[in-house]
């Protein structure tokens, strides 16, 4: 027999506050529960958070949506497990440990077509910062450019990408904050006897996962099998790297993501486990649903398409000529997303990405010429056997990449023997394709710095600074606008098969009407060829690219790089030490002394003070590039020189004008 009292206001809400602070303490000073769940199924399952196309499909989570043409998803767990365990009593802390067990099944419509896997997820973040739709499991940017958040993923691999060094088309990976795996083995199991047993993960079988962390030992444990087979004693993959505690954060949130392009890959994952208290409990897949494509059980169909596909080839090997244009505009209609009216406004050639592809050997790592801030370039051989570099720029935004498609569609109908042509471009995403012609003998610098076996001499030095001064010319003159380059330097001048310079790289250019003045508030270019003025006056100007040109004028003519910290403290600013030489009038002691005799003295003083006088700190003062032009090829100039010009060409040393040549401090 129970007994009940009906308490006074004032004591209930004693009683309710009091119950309430004992609550949160009894939460403050417990440690974190153990997070430990079991969906043998996803029917009706609510609790998870599905992002962009994963959805919970009849019993199983599907992670692409095969009608998108370019497709990603995520699912996470809602609740973030707590990786960092503080000790309170010697105030040291250690990274969790925990174990998973999951199936999932990846099958594509045409087992011929390029693979792209499924990743479980370690992040801090549902939304990692700059991952790329549609490509590298909808989680990371590229190789060049590694997440800057805490992401541990592992891999399972269905596609080998060899710029990223994938080991074959069908493995396990880890990765830390990075596409490129840091430890990776080919997809299978060992068996009782020991015997490695691969598995294909890319048949739309049902295959079984377990993941276990070692927090302590910071240490990996993966194993892969087909449904029905017991779990492995020995793991698929081990790996123990103390780094690993600089990619995990206090609390993650855990989960699985993939992605797709054009080819459909139904990426599912049917059924999951967690525990980090223990080992994951065991999953159910006994019930388990299998999938596979209709047509898979019917030999005659296989045969049909297989017919078709050596049909086909036969057709385009025999109407290649007259059907390779029909196939290139097709094509990109399939390219990662469809043509928008906006981009039909720029200049006409628009490569497939395909085409893109197939030029550069699927953009192979062997193909990379260089990668920089703007990205990667790859050499490519178009089908007409046409060399070209291929550009890689990402953009963050497509409104950002529709404005910087406008500028470079304008720059792409630039026409001078001294800069690079660009022949065309490609969208994937918010990936711009740019295709220039190939250049093959590299950049200048490496001519002037890197060529120890062969010092580049001073006659093509001479025509090298004529090609570019004429094309940069043709940029701020002789155009309907003018082009601001805002990066000149030596490893931006190319050099085709002749050995001539050509000015590429408009990564930074900007178009001005002649007479407009510039309304740009950022400044960009490369430290040591900076005008002074940038520093308090951002609008660059042509007089600011004049001065970088200057800049290149004395490092050729020198064979030193702007700034030199293995040289004396007086020396490091490659333009005060030739100002300080050009005061005493001894400029032509810093010419490059590996070329001594083979040039007249007189026209290196002549390249060295007109450097001088590009790098003029007032900017109203320097040269105009019609003005150095024709200095280069030993003409008057075609209007009034200005009076360092002037004072350039009757030699200038008993000159007044001479002065502002002087060394002078750097701007504030």
């Amino acid at each position: 027999m129970s007994h009940s009292k009906t308490p006074a206001a004032g004591e209930t809400l004693f009683s309710g506050t009091a119950f309430l602070i004992l609550l949160h303490l009894f939460l403050f000073l417990t440690p974190a529960l153990s997070l430990d769940f079991l969906f043998n199924s996803f029917a009706g399952v609510t609790n998870l958070t599905l992002i962009k196309d994963a959805r919970v499909d009849a019993s199983v989570i599907r992670m692409n949506n095969d009608s998108n043409q370019y497709s990603y998803g995520r699912a996470f767990y809602p609740v973030k497990i707590p990786m960092l365990k503080t000790n309170t009593s010697n105030n040291s802390s250690s990274i969790s440990s925990f174990s998973t067990s999951f199936v999932f099944s990846i099958l594509p419509q045409i087992s011929t077509s390029p693979g792209f896997g499924l990743a479980f997820v370690l992040s801090n973040t549902t939304d990692p910062p700059g991952a790329i739709a549609s490509q590298y499991f909808g989680l990371f940017t590229n190789a060049t450019s590694p997440s800057v958040f805490p992401l541990v993923a592992v891999e399972f691999d269905t596609g080998r990408n060899p710029e990223f060094n994938d080991i074959d088309d069908n493995h396990i990976g880890i990765d830390l904050n990075n596409i490129e795996s840091i430890n990776a083995t080919t997809a299978g199991y060992f068996n009782s006897s020991g015997a490695f047993v691969p598995v294909r993960m890319r048949t739309g079988q049902n295959i079984h996962a377990w993941i276990d962390f070692d927090g302590e030992n910071l240490e990996f444990n993966v194993t892969v099998a087909p449904i029905g087979v017991s779990r492995p004693t020995k793991p698929t993959l081990r790996y123990q790297n103390p780094a690993i505690a600089d990619y995990v954060s206090s609390n993650m949130y855990v989960g699985f993501s993939a992605s797709k392009t054009n080819w459909i890959e139904a990426q599912r994952v049917l059924a999951w486990s967690f525990s980090d208290s223990g080992p994951a409990r065991e999953l159910n897949t006994t019930n388990l649903p299998v999938f596979e494509l209709e047509s898979s059980s019917s030999s005659l169909s296989n045969g049909a398409i297989a017919g078709i596909v050596i049909g086909s080839f036969i057709f385009v090997l025999i109407c290649a000529s007259g059907f390779y244009l029909w196939w290139r505009m097709n094509k990109a209609n399939e390219e990662e997303d469809e043509i928008e009216d906006w981009e039909l406004e720029y200049w006409p050639h628009r490569f497939s990405y395909e085409e893109l592809s197939y030029a550069t050997g699927e953009f192979r790592k062997e193909m990379l010429l260089g990668s920089g801030g703007f990205g990667r370039v790859y050499k490519g051989t178009l089908p007409n056997n046409t060399e070209i570099a291929v550009k890689c720029v990402n953009h963050d935004s497509k409104q950002g990449l529709r404005e910087f498609m406008a500028e470079i569609s304008s720059m792409g109908r630039l026409q001078h023997k001294n800069l690079v042509q660009m022949r065309g471009w490609c969208r994937k995403g918010n990936e711009l394709l740019l295709v220039y012609d190939y250049m093959p003998n590299g950049s200048l610098n490496k001519w002037v710095f890197d060529k120890s076996d062969k010092v580049l001499g001073w006659e093509q030095r001479r025509r090298i600074l004529v090609d570019v001064a004429e094309g940069l010319n043709y940029l701020h003159h002789g155009w309907d606008q003018v082009v601001i380059h805002r990066d000149i330097k030596s490893s931006n001048i190319l050099l085709d098969a002749d050995m001539r310079g050509r000015l590429g790289d408009f990564g930074l250019a900007k178009l001005y009407t002649h007479g407009e003045v510039p309304n740009t508030t950022r400044v960009v270019g490369t430290l040591g060829y900076l005008a002074p003025e940038l520093a308090t006056v951002a609008a660059p100007t042509s007089a600011t690219d004049v001065y970088s040109f200057g800049v290149v004028l004395l490092e050729v003519a020198c064979g030193r790089r702007p700034i030199e910290t293995s040289v004396a403290e007086e020396e490091v600013v490659l333009i005060d030490w030739v100002r300080e030489l050009y005061a005493k009038g001894c400029a032509r002691e810093a010419a490059d002394l590996r070329i001594r005799g083979e040039y007249d003295e007189g026209d290196v003083e002549m390249v060295l003070k007109l450097g001088l006088a590009c790098c003029h700190p007032d900017p109203q003062r320097r040269p105009t590039m019609k003005e150095v032009v024709a200095l280069l090829l030993g003409e008057d100039p075609p209007e009034a020189p200005g009076k360092v010009l002037s004072d350039l060409v009757r030699g200038g040393e008993d000159s007044d004008e001479a002065a502002p040549l002087q060394p002078s401090p750097p701007p504030v």
